[in-house]
């Protein structure tokens, strides 16, 4: 019997051997955990590891938006108006800063108002080149335009006072009746038509309630203007 018991312990042992034996060899042969295929591409996806370029995200640039065609309407109605006020109150400035009073023409004072060979001038002349620019001496309306006994050509204005000046012997006029002209306003050219003895400007103004003839040089004179 102890011989048996022997025997059984020794094949147990060696059966205990083979099978520590076999685990051994099993753990050996497990195979090995393998990294992912694309282990760079897949840490860049989660933003670990890898190439850090690939990693660093990246920013689009997005245009600001521009205005709307509404709201650059409006911008524009905006600008027009700011640039109409100022283009009115240029010219408030300019209306108030322009002379209401003016010489009708440069020149030569050549005869005055008054006694001339027997008879009565009734106006000033003012010598100059033939076709020197005449004006209106006060803003007024041209009620007269066009050829007239003596005068050769003539044009008439009426002022707001109803006081009328009138320009004779003229080579030409460019105002028609009717015409609101202002004080320095070309109205004609300097000629030598009518009974003239030479090219000049012949200068008059009426009284506006019963056309008394006045005399021109102290008309031109309350208003600062003189020959």
């Amino acid at each position: 019997m102890v011989v048996a018991a022997v025997a059984v312990g020794a094949f147990a042992a060696a059966a205990a051997g083979q099978t520590l034996q076999g685990g051994q060899q099993q753990q050996q042969k497990s195979p090995e955990v393998q990294p992912l295929a694309d282990s760079t591409n897949a840490s860049a996806a989660i933003g670990i590891g890898g190439d850090s370029s690939a990693a660093t995200p990246s920013f689009m640039t997005v245009a600001k938006p521009s205005a709307g065609p509404l709201e650059a309407q409006k911008i524009a109605a905006s600008d027009k108006i700011v640039n109409a006020r100022a283009a009115k109150l240029a010219a408030q400035v300019a209306e108030q800063k322009r002379p209401k009073f003016v010489q009708p023409a440069d020149g030569r004072l050549t005869s005055g108002f008054g006694a001339r060979w027997g008879t009565t001038h009734y106006g000033i002349d003012v010598a100059n080149a033939l076709g020197t620019p005449i004006v209106a001496a006060a803003d007024g309306v041209v009620i007269e335009a066009g050829p007239a006994s003596g005068f050769g050509l003539w044009v008439r204005v009426q002022h707001s006072d109803g006081t009328v000046t009138v320009y004779g012997h003229m080579d030409s006029y460019s105002v028609y009746e009717g015409q609101e002209v202002k004080a320095g306003e070309q109205i004609a050219r300097m000629g030598n038509r009518g009974e003239s003895t030479g090219t000049h400007l012949h200068f008059e103004v009426w009284a506006g309630e019963d056309g008394l003839k006045l005399d021109p040089l102290a008309w031109l004179g309350e208003h600062g203007l003189s020959y």
